[in-house]
């Protein structure tokens, strides 16, 4: 009890210290619901995007010596050390969970950092119809996928909303009588199944390819994967392919095909050549989400059919004319 009430404590401490450290323009920021992330700049600009308004640069400036005590408190809340040889911390900030990635020279040329900053509140596939990014056409093949049991994979840039749109697919009722495994770098993802458990990396220790393997010893029926950036891709696969299915994942990448080529080079970090037959065989549907002046669209969304001699073949999970013929309205 003692040492739960000094962790409580000390989590407490640092949270204030880390508000008096942020400007008066973050420190708002961190307390609207509808900012998305917060950038602070190597010069001390301060960027901050919000729902509907997309990316300003703040009149406020935040102090070199400002920016890394905001990186040090972070740390040390973290247990990270930072040294010239480890001068990157990811973490989240005590006491809202928010993603913090921060930098000090000699990686960067002074200090800066980045905070994003969970939704709120989760958006449903209905949503995302509601708000014309998805048509009520893709929204019935995708829930079809999810009772399946397809294994999905989410491709697009950064804040494109490959998170949010994961969380909507984990929102559906088809992922409820199942016993769901999350694996992440940070807790992001939500899922509503009675049977789920949410594990997390550890910097330095735990990384999720430990997370992959050590998960195929708790009985899950569906792995999802926050997002997979090296060989752990490698071990995703071959668990989704082995009693596994109905997974998600996301990666970033710049189209729906060129989602599998990313697959390709990530696994290529754990084995000598591609695998590319058993990308074939595990990946069932690919959905690309692009993002154009502050807005987000489902820009594709393919089903994987098989291999031949020229590479991967796909086709729409819809047809493009029955997308526009069930096009939802717009935002």
């Amino acid at each position: 009890m003692a040492n739960a009430a000094h962790a409580t404590e000390t989590r407490t401490r640092q949270s204030v210290m880390l508000r008096t450290a942020f400007c008066l323009v973050v420190r708002e920021a961190l307390e609207a619901s509808d900012t998305i992330e917060i950038m602070a700049n190597p010069d001390g600009s301060v960027w901050i995007e919000t729902a509907g308004r997309g990316l300003i640069l703040s009149d406020q400036k935040l102090q070199a010596s400002d920016r890394e005590r905001i990186i040090r408190l972070v740390a040390s809340g973290a247990g990270e050390a930072l040294r010239p040889a480890s001068s990157i911390v990811s973490a989240e900030l005590p006491g809202s969970g928010d993603r913090f990635e921060g930098l000090l020279p000699p990686v960067s040329t002074a200090p800066c950092f980045s905070i994003r900053k969970p939704a709120p509140t989760l958006f449903s596939l209905q949503d995302h119809i509601d708000q014309g990014t998805l048509s009520p056409a893709l929204a019935a093949a995708l829930r079809d996928a999810i009772h399946t049991r397809a294994n999905i994979l989410i491709a697009g840039g950064t804040s494109s909303g490959k998170t949010t749109f994961a969380n909507a697919l984990l929102a559906e009722p088809g992922f409820g009588e199942d016993r769901i495994i999350i694996l992440e770098d940070t807790r992001e993802l939500r899922c509503a199944a009675a049977n789920s458990v949410q594990l997390r990396t550890h910097r330095d220790c735990v990384s999720l390819s430990h997370l992959v393997r050590s998960t195929l010893r708790l009985r899950p029926d569906r792995i999802i994967v926050g997002e997979v950036r090296g060989g752990e891709a490698l071990d995703l696969l071959k668990a989704w392919n082995t009693g596994h299915p109905g997974g998600i994942t996301t990666l970033h990448a710049n189209s729906a095909r060129g989602a599998l080529r990313r697959l390709e080079q990530l696994t290529l970090e754990a084995t000598s050549r591609p695998p590319q037959d058993l990308i074939a065989e595990a990946v069932d549907v690919v959905v690309f989400l692009s993002r154009t002046g502050g807005q987000r669209r489902i820009g594709e969304a393919l089903r994987v059919t098989g291999l031949d001699r020229n590479g991967y073949t796909t086709a729409p999970l819809v047809s493009a004319s029955l997308c526009r013929l069930n096009q939802g309205p717009t935002s």
